[in-house]
């Protein structure tokens, strides 16, 4: 695929400690790259091991592929997991503890027998470790779990309600690890995509430890507790003209130092069809109000394939992973990459070019608007 011009340039103003600046991350073609997997049906999570790296998928069943760096991976044995109270499980997230080499990784589960007169599950989001390098998995148990009321009638086409479709990142100073997921259930201003924490040192015993932010505090139980998200549902999933953010993926960006999140928008019909793909950013985590509002980085019909779901940011270089990139870092849409994601501090950012001539004969490698502005944060 030749590289796009660059014309889709999302200027991202912020403002952090009472100072404003601008960012901007632009997309371009790339080289295709596809993950050596039959299916990809989440986020795919990775890690570093003595060189190797390590990446994880799952459509019920979790795989793994491994290999030299991003663009050499080969599926390889797949991780077990015990016991199996929690299948079918995806591996949405991991992280390697630097100190001790163990591995930490959260997971969705789609318990069956939710409701007895359809197909329509309850997701949750549990956690495992694993000893030796992420080869084998010990499940720690559930750690997220709607408080909300479930719906057997919700029309959205797969779920009654519940915790998932999500990610996980430590902050920079290893205070809390950060859950980022979707609540599918309750009153439309609990629904969209919520936030989490747990603090660092409750890693190995999870359980009971994750509070939920919810009305401007971090008090909520993971367990059955109630949330106000960061990103609001603007139709509930318990219709089936849902809109919505979900699934995202989450990353820490060194070269314009903030988080960074990419997401999915179910609109505007049942079973989710894929309206487009956003970005947005916060350099603190403690501050929930503080992400910029979503734009659109990819239109659905530029994708090339359906149904184009769970976008992620990839780094590339030694080291990095799908929670850490640097300055160029490839875009994954359900494990197909055709595109390169460049973050640009304020002082990078270039004139912006013109769009196409709307006289003329469309441009196919136009992806989206000339540029965007991202507006800052709520708070």
């Amino acid at each position: 695929m030749p590289a796009l011009p660059a014309r889709l340039l999302l200027t991202l103003t912020c403002i952090f400690s009472g100072m404003a600046y601008g960012q901007a991350v632009r997309l371009q073609g790339a080289t295709t790259l596809v993950y050596p997997v039959p299916m990809v049906d989440g986020n795919s999570p990775g890690i570093w091991v003595d060189g190797t790296l390590r990446v994880y998928t799952s459509t019920g069943d979790p795989v793994r592929m491994a290999g030299p760096n991003l663009l050499n991976l080969r599926q390889v044995a797949s991780p077990v997991v015990t016991p199996r109270d929690h299948y079918p499980i995806w591996i949405e997230s991991v992280w390697r503890d630097p100190e001790d080499g163990l591995v930490y990784g959260w997971y969705h589960h789609e318990p069956g027998g939710i409701c007895s007169r359809n197909k329509l599950t309850a997701p949750v989001i549990g956690a495992l470790v694993s000893e030796d390098g992420g080869e084998t998995f010990r499940d720690l148990g559930v750690v997220l779990s709607t408080g909300n009321p479930l719906n057997c009638n919700a029309g959205n086409g797969f779920f009654a309600g519940g915790h998932g479709d999500f990610s996980v990142i430590p902050d920079r100073e290893h205070k809390f690890f950060y859950f980022l997921f979707d609540n599918y259930s309750g009153p439309i201003e609990h629904q969209g995509v919520a936030i989490a924490r747990m603090a660092f040192e409750d890693r190995a015993n999870p359980v009971g430890a994750v509070r939920k932010f919810y009305s401007g505090e971090w008090n909520e139980p993971g367990i059955g507790g109630y949330v106000s998200p960061i990103f609001r549902s603007a139709a509930s999933w318990e219709g089936s003209n849902n809109d919505s953010f979900w699934g995202p993926s989450i990353h820490w960006n060194t070269h314009i130092e903030s988080y960074v999140v990419v997401l999915n928008r179910a609109c505007c019909e049942t079973n989710w069809p894929q309206e487009g793909i956003y970005l947005s950013m916060n350099a603190d985590l403690t501050n929930p109000g503080g992400w910029s509002s979503p734009e659109k980085i990819l239109d659905a019909r530029s994708i090339g394939f359906a149904p184009g779901y769970y976008p992620q940011v990839v780094g590339t270089g030694e080291g990095e992973t799908d929670s850490l990139a640097g300055g160029t870092a490839r875009l994954f849409v359900k494990g197909v990459s055709k595109w390169e994601l460049v973050f640009l501090n304020e002082d990078e950012i270039p004139d912006p070019e013109l769009p196409p001539d709307p006289s003329g004969p469309p441009d196919p490698n136009y992806v989206g608007p000339n540029l965007i502005r991202l507006r800052p944060g709520r708070q």
